[in-house]
């Protein structure tokens, strides 16, 4: 079984490309900075965190280049997928990237911090409390949430 799944912080917005052909793919890359538990070093010099590249296609591709900002912690959960390739120098280079199946965010809008470096790509917003749940176990939604800015339909 192949499977990984990762939390950690956006390195930096979502590189976002589209394929060519009759059916364009979004094909989204970015980097989680994801903590190592365990002990840190006293002098601070050990690396305390993995990065991880992270390749999204199609609708997940198009989600990332829409939601996610640099310094937001997000839960990825994908395939391992290592490959190679021989550089402009002649060497050979080795590349290990998760292919994500699913994508999450892992914090609410209010606590992910300033939303990244970009000052204001990303502005939380308050959200109104939830009404009651209906009889169906649905809640409602409440007045002043816009249907456009869900990602889903």
């Amino acid at each position: 079984m192949n499977r990984a799944i990762l939390m950690g912080r956006l390195t930096r917005d979502p590189e976002v490309r589209y394929s060519q052909g009759e059916r364009s793919m979004a094909i989204a890359r970015y980097t989680l900075a994801v903590d190592r538990r365990g002990r840190r070093s006293q002098d601070g010099a050990e690396q305390t965190a993995d990065f991880i590249n992270i390749v999204a296609f199609d609708r997940a591709g198009e989600f990332a280049e829409k939601y996610f900002r640099q310094g937001m912690r997000v839960l990825v959960s994908g395939r391992i997928q290592t490959g190679s390739y021989t550089n402009k120098e002649g060497q050979r280079v080795y590349t290990t990237e998760i292919i994500a199946d699913d994508q999450e965010f892992a914090d609410s809008k209010g606590s992910a911090g300033n939303g990244g470096g970009d000052g204001g790509s990303y502005q939380p917003t308050s959200r109104p409390a939830p009404t009651s749940a209906i009889g169906d176990g649905f809640m409602n939604i409440p007045d002043g949430v816009e249907d456009e800015g869900l990602p889903f339909n």
